[in-house]
């Protein structure tokens, strides 16, 4: 796994590429603590590596629940006190705010005091299904699978799009958005995948600079 993160460093640095992105797994069997010293001794020299390359390593704040055997959080970047500790190693984030919403955190008060450190920015949307959270509660079904909220391309979801952007440009981000389409409404053929890019785009192009 990481000789393959080195040659994806190898490849952005070819082209150009200023960013490589990836996960902080875990072992379910350890404490998130314990789990976060072993993350430290195995990021710290492929920052460097890809540092020396003029590439920074990128990490999601996805809950990646599926790769715990009971769906709770499988990726150690899912919270702003994660990000601080990721950040003294080096790494930098991929903004998402669609998985703070699941979270019940508030995706701009989030991102205010670490935009120095976002290095990319995914758009996607949640939507919140009305009363399943009664269900399932904020973990969700006992299957792993989200349950009580669905992700949607930008502008059906929860999220209010012009203060994030505006917050990210209050705070000197001046990188890439990048459309996300992980929404099964707008899925399962060429028309439905190019109606819900539509979407997107008319809730962000007024947003963004071109």
């Amino acid at each position: 796994m990481n000789a393959h993160l080195r040659r994806c460093v190898d490849a952005a640095a070819a082209l150009g590429c200023p960013t490589v992105g990836t996960f902080v797994g875990r072992d379910p069997g350890l404490p998130v603590r314990d789990n976060l010293e072993r993350a430290a001794g195995v990021f710290k020299p492929l920052v460097g590596y890809a540092r020396d390359r003029g590439v920074e390593i990128v990490i999601e704040n996805c809950l990646m629940k599926g790769w715990h055997p009971d769906g709770y959080p499988g990726n150690l970047a899912y919270s702003p006190e994660l990000w601080e500790w990721m950040f003294t190693l080096g790494l930098k984030l991929n903004y998402d705010p669609s998985h703070l919403v699941p979270l019940g955190i508030d995706p701009v008060a989030a991102a205010m005091p670490y935009v120095s450190e976002i290095a990319h920015v995914q758009a996607k949307d949640t939507e919140i299904l009305p009363g399943a959270v009664n269900r399932f509660g904020f973990y969700g079904p006992i299957n792993g699978e989200k349950g009580w909220y669905r992700f949607r391309v930008p502008g059906l979801g929860q999220i209010d799009w012009p203060m994030v952007i505006g917050a990210l440009r209050a705070g000197g981000y001046d990188g890439v958005v990048s459309v996300e389409h992980e929404d099964h409404v707008h899925s399962g053929s060429t028309e439905r995948v190019q109606t819900g890019l539509g979407i997107a785009y008319g809730t962000l192009r007024h947003l963004v600079r071109g």
